[in-house]
This record gives structure tokens, C-alpha cells and sequence, in this order.
């Protein structure tokens, strides 16, 4: 049955919808998996607070450094692109429509209408058209810097203050087994929502992030009842 309007497409969230899913599994993982190991050692409640906050502060800070140079990167290079781009079309006009009717070619359309195509494109635009038929660069799907950044660093605090909530309103005995209740259900609820925006597998997803948090936890876990300093 055909569409009678156009369809929205799951890639156009790419750009944000990574950061913001990377930036709360980290969080999540990272302070649940350091909090594990501390608590194991029978480190005290203040201990485990001031390191959950700690924790928080600075994995939030971390991960929107992280990825604003990283994307920053990623937008100088389309830049150099398209500047290199530019300063062929200007010096080498003719080899540059040739170019792109080649292009054009090699998805299936003859040899003429791959020209009039190339030549239409290049007077209605001819960098935005090499920009996106040669390069593969896409205006609307263009990285953000900062918009990247903000989203790492609230996902990262949003998936950092449920284990930190955790540690804080469980009693002591009960304080570890919070721990990896909480941290799985929030993980296996993060995967089912990343999958959901995403248009993909929810089993999928869940059983992705619910088993890398199972051993990030175990492994902690583990050092920190062998290694730790049982404190009073």
C-alpha cells in the first residue's frame, strides 16, 4: 500500500539519538560498575555518595569533551571537503560534471539522462550536489558539535543518578542487591527506548546492554571483594 504522505526516517535522528543512548549507558554502566566495586569493599555510605557524585561530575564533563572534539573533528573534515570541493568546481568545471555524471551512471541511469541530470544539479547547485553524490555529506544529517556535547553530558548524568539514588536509599544490607536490580532494569529499559527511536529489535537491544552491564558489574564486583579495604 502506498504512502500518501512522507515517511519519517529513523536516520535522521542518528546524530543525537547516538550521543544521547551512548552517554546514558555510560552513565548508568560506569557509576553502577564503580559503585559495585566500592560497596563490595564495605566501604561506608558517605564513601559511596561522595564517590557516585564524583563519579557523575566528572564522566558528565568527560563525555561532552569527548564528544564535542570528536564530532568537531568530524565537521573539519567535512569541511576540508568541501572546500577542496569548491576550489575544484572553480578551477575544473568540465571534469567535475563529467565526474558527477559518472557518478550518476553507475547508480543505473543511461548516459544522457545521467547528463541532463549532472547538468541540472551543477546550475541549480554543484557543491551541494558533489557534496552530497560524491562525498555522501547530507546538510540535515551534519554533525553538531555542541549539540552532541550537551546531549552526552545530560544522558550521562541521567543514566549516572539512578545507581547513585540506589546506594543512597538502600539500607546497607540490601545496598548491593539494589544495586544490580536497578542497574539491569534501567539498562534493559534504556536498550527497549534506543530500539524504539531507533526502529529497531527491542529483544535485541535489551539483551545487548543488559549483558555488557552484567559483566561490567560481576568484574567489579569481584576486585573489589578480593582487593578492597574493609572499612569500619
Amino acid at each position: 500500500m502506498r504512502s500518501t504522505h512522507p515517511e519519517p526516517h529513523f536516520s535522521n535522528r542518528n546524530n543525537w539519538l547516538r550521543a544521547t543512548v551512548l552517554g546514558a549507558n555510560d552513565g548508568l554502566i560506569s557509576t553502577a560498575s564503580l559503585l559495585m566495586g566500592v560497596a563490595a569493599a564495605g566501604s561506608s555510605e558517605q564513601t559511596l555518595i561522595l564517590t557516585g557524585v564524583a563519579s557523575l561530575i566528572a564522566g558528565a564533563i568527560s563525555m561532552a569533551a569527548g564528544e564535542y572534539v570528536s564530532v568537531s573533528s568530524q565537521a573539519d573534515t567535512e569541511k576540508a571537503d568541501l572546500a577542496k570541493e569548491a576550489y575544484e568546481l572553480m578551477h575544473n568545471p568540465d571534469n567535475e560534471l563529467k565526474e558527477l555524471t559518472q557518478i550518476y551512471q553507475s547508480r543505473g541511469l543511461d548516459a544522457d539522462l545521467a547528463a541532463k541530470v549532472a547538468e541540472a544539479l551543477t546550475k541549480h547547485d554543484a557543491l551541494q550536489a558533489h557534496a552530497r553524490d560524491e562525498i555522501g555529506l547530507n546538510e540535515d544529517l551534519s554533525a553538531n558539535p555542541l549539540q552532541a556535547a550537551l546531549a552526552s553530558a545530560a544522558s550521562f548524568v541521567m543514566g549516572a543518578i539512578l545507581p547513585l539514588l540506589c546506594v543512597y536509599a538502600a539500607p546497607q544490607p540490601m545496598r548491593i542487591t539494589a544495586l544490580w536490580i536497578a542497574t539491569l532494569v534501567g539498562l534493559a529499559l534504556l536498550g527497549m527506548l534506543s530500539a524504539h527511536l531507533g526502529g529497531a529489535n527491542k529483544m535485541l537491544a535489551m539483551a545487548r546492554v543488559v549483558i555488557w552491564g552484567v559483566v561490567a558489574l560481576a568484574a567489579t564486583s569481584l576486585i573489589g571483594h578480593f582487593f578492597g579495604i574493609q572499612t569500619a
